[in-house]
């Protein structure tokens, strides 16, 4: 089952059909006055007519681009050179796609300034909050329709509203909401990307409206108003054109059908899955969005493990990226970074789909928990009492993720050691179970991290240094998240209530998963300090309250 249309979705029927009938009518140079080129200029003319007319926009400020990506590029650009006499201030919210917050790092390094709107716990801007950074010099200011990853919608129209009230242009990059819901008013230059509505890949928008100031980055060319240079791939746009018609056609039913299947999973998964928060605004999001975030979890193997089940969904995880940094939106919410996934239903998809998904999911996490040496509930209706249970289902999962990770069975295991006391909140403080996927894990993640396989393990050997007062300490250097995490739950319940532990880590998700478990677990999290302080040689120490 494909979940991960927020990437890209499949190719629409309709697409393909117009697709292949431009490419036998519409290849020639649309710039050319022979006939073929006229053809050809009828048929991308006809294109940008039905773009604009499902964006609300006029079909002169309409421009196609080679992607979504290049249109926010172009967009933000353009903006802001042609506003260049007003100022060098940009204004963006804090869960961007990264084409915007890349311009907006080349712009603050070319000289320019920049302000970043905060959002809350649902990834959603304050109006009050985004138009307080608006200022005299500020030269373009850019709000996403719908996150991308968590799909909460964002209020557009407020933010416009304000914009317009003090000069300001408003790009709204709505790659995830064109052709699934109504385009938001207001904006002043928009765009969008063909794939994720179905269309082909290698097609953007960027409409700018009649008015704005705009001023190409790019060298002069006659084509597209002068916004994008090159020849136009007719057969492309045509296909993108046709498919954005079909699928806002069918938008009001599926978004329906949509709707409810994502919110039986925002509902259920909680329920079946212990230590599971369902992130993103719960009624202002996208049809069909929903992700969470599991505690205790490796995302990357999860996801490995979903797909072995015949499941393609995504993850806002930093493992799951190409670079171990973590999701900046999930950061930028204060939600765990680590365990996430992302699941966004495509058109048709149908209810036995996501129940069989609902029937996997609780095993599969239990089976990547399993190594860990959490005591948490069982999830309804699997076969082993505790995820911990000797059995073939959680040794199988060793095993796998071991291969997947290229360790070998004989690893020992992190946290190895004496038996710890229980830990308040149903979390026994027990070693780990001594299994090859917990050790290859702490291995492969120590690894990463810039460590060796033969680092220290956490927990394992001689007693760990207690910091001056009585504060308890975890030395999870070297351990990439959610080992740090782990570790914390397994050893909160040394901790009486009322007194505070200091997890040592150098990992950097540590500094946003630490504070998201307080927040889960009902701990306060007591803020940072330098891990010198309590015996560490290298990163931060993040101190946690017990109090519960």
């Amino acid at each position: 089952m494909y979940f991960d249309v927020a990437s890209t979705a499949p190719l629409h029927p309709v697409a393909r059909q117009a697709l292949t009938a431009a490419l036998d009518e519409g290849w020639a140079d649309p710039a050319r006055l022979y006939r073929s080129g006229r053809q050809a200029r009828m048929l991308l003319d006809a294109a940008r007519e039905t773009v604009a007319a499902v964006l609300g926009a006029r079909a002169d400020e309409i421009s196609f681009t080679a992607s979504g990506t290049q249109a926010v590029q172009l967009g933000l650009l353009g903006a802001l050179a042609g506003n260049r006499r007003r100022g060098a201030h940009l204004v963006h919210s804090a869960v961007e796609h990264s084409s915007v917050l890349h311009v907006a790092e080349r712009h603050e390094a070319g000289g320019g300034e920049v302000s970043v709107a905060p959002v809350d716990r649902a990834g959603r801007v304050d109006p009050a909050a985004f138009g307080a950074l608006l200022r005299t010099d500020t030269a373009l200011a850019a709000l996403q329709s719908a996150n991308h990853e968590v799909g909460t919608v964002q209020p557009v129209g407020e933010v416009a509203a304000l914009c317009a009230g003090a000069g300001v242009p408003l790009l709204v990059d709505a790659a995830q909401s064109a052709g699934r819901v109504d385009v938001p008013t207001g904006w002043s230059l928009l765009t969008a990307s063909a794939h994720k509505w179905g269309g082909p890949p290698g097609v953007g928008v960027l409409a700018v409206r009649k008015g704005v100031r705009y001023a190409s980055p790019l060298p002069a060319d006659e084509r597209e108003g002068g916004r994008v240079p090159g020849y136009v791939n007719v057969p492309a746009i045509v296909a993108a054109a046709a498919s954005l018609r079909a699928v806002r056609a069918e938008a009001e039913r599926e978004n329906a059908r949509l709707h409810a299947l994502v919110e039986r999973i925002r509902g259920r998964v909680p329920q079946l899955v212990p230590e599971v928060e369902v992130v993103g605004d719960p009624v202002r999001r996208l049809p069909h969005i929903v992700t969470f975030s599991c505690l205790y979890v490796d995302g990357e193997v999860l996801l490995t493990e979903l797909d072995r089940a015949g499941f393609a969904v995504s993850s806002g995880s930093s493992c799951t990226s190409s670079t171990l940094t973590p999701s900046h939106v999930l950061a930028a919410m204060g939600v765990l970074t680590e365990g996430n996934v992302r699941v966004s239903l495509p058109y048709g998809t149908a209810e036995a789909d996501v129940e069989r998904f609902l029937a996997v999911l609780p095993d599969l996490v239990a089976g990547v928990r399993a190594p860990l040496g959490l005591d948490l509930p069982a999830p309804v209706g699997a076969a082993e009492t505790t995820p911990r249970a000797e059995g073939r289902a959680g040794a199988e999962s060793d095993e796998r993720q071991a291969t997947d990770a290229g360790g070998s069975a004989g690893a020992k295991s992190v946290g190895a050691g004496p038996e710890r006391p229980e830990a308040s909140g149903g979390i026994a403080a027990t070693p780990r179970a001594e299994g090859r996927a917990g050790a290859e894990s702490d291995e492969r993640q120590a690894t990463d991290a810039g460590g060796s396989a033969g680092a220290k393990s956490v927990g394992a050997g001689s007693e760990r240094p207690e910091a001056s007062g009585g504060i308890t300490v975890v030395d999870a250097l070297g351990k990439r998240c959610p080992l740090p995490v782990i570790e914390l739950a397994k050893r909160i319940g040394e901790v009486p209530v009322g007194g505070t532990i200091a997890v040592l880590s150098d990992d950097e998700a540590a500094r946003l998963d630490v504070p998201a478990w307080c927040g889960m677990r009902g701990q306060e999290y007591a803020g940072e300090a330098p891990a010198a302080d309590y015996g560490g040689d290298r990163g931060s120490a993040y101190l946690v309250l017990r109090r519960s």
